[in-house]
C-alpha cells in the first residue's frame, strides 16, 4: 500500500488505488471499514516536495453512542497534503509549529505509505459522539431497550432519598 515516488517522473501525476478494506481495519478500534477504499490523488513534484491532493472515498461501520447499534457511515474525504523527506536533524530546543506546518507530513525511502495516510484521514473526520441518526432515542436507563426498536413503559423518575424529608414537610 506504498506510493513509490520513484515512478513519479512529471511534474503532476495521477494516482488511482483500491486499498482492500481489510488492511486497513482495525481490530477494537472505533470503527470498521466496511468496503474496499478508492484513492484518487493528484501528486505535483517540486524536488524532493510532494504535494498530495485528491479524495479518499469508501464508508465506515460506527458504533452509535446512544444506542449501540453500528450503522454505515459514508466516507469522503478531500486530502491536500504536502510531503517532505525525512530528516534524522530534529534541531536544538524547542522551536514554534506555524499553520503550515499541520499539513505537512514526511515519507522514508521514497515511500508514501497510502494506508498510514488513509487512516489518519478516518481519525481526523470521525464524530465525536457517533450516531445512527440525528433523533436516536438510545438506551432506557431501567429495562436497557433499544427505544428506536420498542417503547417501554418503564418508568423512570427517580428522587433524591436525601429531600424525602422535606417532602413530608409539604404535605
Amino acid at each position: 500500500m506504498n506510493l513509490d515516488l520513484r515512478e513519479i517522473q512529471e511534474a503532476k501525476s495521477r494516482v488511482r488505488r483500491i486499498l482492500p478494506q481489510e488492511a486497513l481495519s482495525q481490530t477494537g478500534g472505533q470503527y470498521c471499514v466496511a468496503k474496499p477504499v478508492g484513492v484518487d490523488f493528484l501528486v505535483h513534484k517540486d524536488g524532493a516536495k510532494y504535494r498530495v491532493v485528491g479524495r479518499v472515498d469508501t464508508a465506515l461501520d460506527l458504533t452509535c453512542s446512544r444506542c449501540l447499534e453500528a450503522f454505515p457511515l459514508p466516507v469522503g474525504v478531500d486530502v491536500d497534503l504536502l510531503y517532505l523527506p525525512f530528516s534524522q536533524n530534529v534541531g536544538d530546543g524547542q522551536f514554534r509549529v506555524e499553520e503550515s506546518d499541520l499539513n505537512a507530513s514526511y515519507y522514508r525511502d521514497d515511500q508514501i505509505d497510502l494506508g498510514q495516510l488513509v487512516l489518519e484521514q478516518f481519525q481526523l473526520m470521525l464524530p465525536m459522539k457517533p450516531l445512527c441518526r440525528d433523533d436516536c432515542r438510545g438506551l432506557c436507563a431501567v429495562c436497557g431497550g433499544n427505544r428506536n426498536v420498542t417503547l417501554c413503559q418503564c418508568v423512570e423518575t427517580w428522587e433524591d432519598p436525601r429531600l424525602a424529608v422535606l417532602k413530608k414537610l409539604q404535605h
